[in-house]
């Protein structure tokens, strides 16, 4: 990837984390596992966030798709440390964010959704 598309990615994260206190970080996945950028804090294993974050947007379209619940819109898992959310970004990209356990969702996933449609344009 372009040095400029990457930091075009990044400056998007960053945005992403400082406009809601509730983001503690974010990544850029494709949708094959592989990071693309991130904003990550060290010691977080970011191949294995990517694969995950792939596996279980994959996952989740094919549950929606089985189920007949339609397009998938996002993955949300709660645990009690906080939440990761993930987005489509795209038809080859997958945001993922990982949020404080008292994040206000919907704020999240309005930023999220507008973050992901300007990944999905530069990717």
């Amino acid at each position: 990837m372009a040095a400029s598309k990457s930091d075009a990615l990044k400056s998007i994260l960053n945005s992403l984390s400082s406009s809601s206190g509730d983001i503690e970080a974010s990544a850029v996945v494709s949708t094959d596992g592989l990071m693309i950028a991130s904003n990550f804090p060290a010691g977080l294993d970011e191949d294995r966030v990517a694969a995950m974050s792939a596996a279980l947007l994959a996952m989740g379209e094919r549950t929606a798709r089985e189920l007949e619940r339609g397009d998938l819109d996002q993955v949300f898992i709660k645990g009690e440390n906080g939440n990761v959310v993930m987005l489509a970004a795209g038809r080859d990209g997958v945001l993922t964010t990982l949020t404080t356990p008292k994040a206000k969702l919907g704020l999240v996933f309005l930023d999220m959704k507008r973050a992901a449609a300007e990944i999905a344009r530069i990717i």
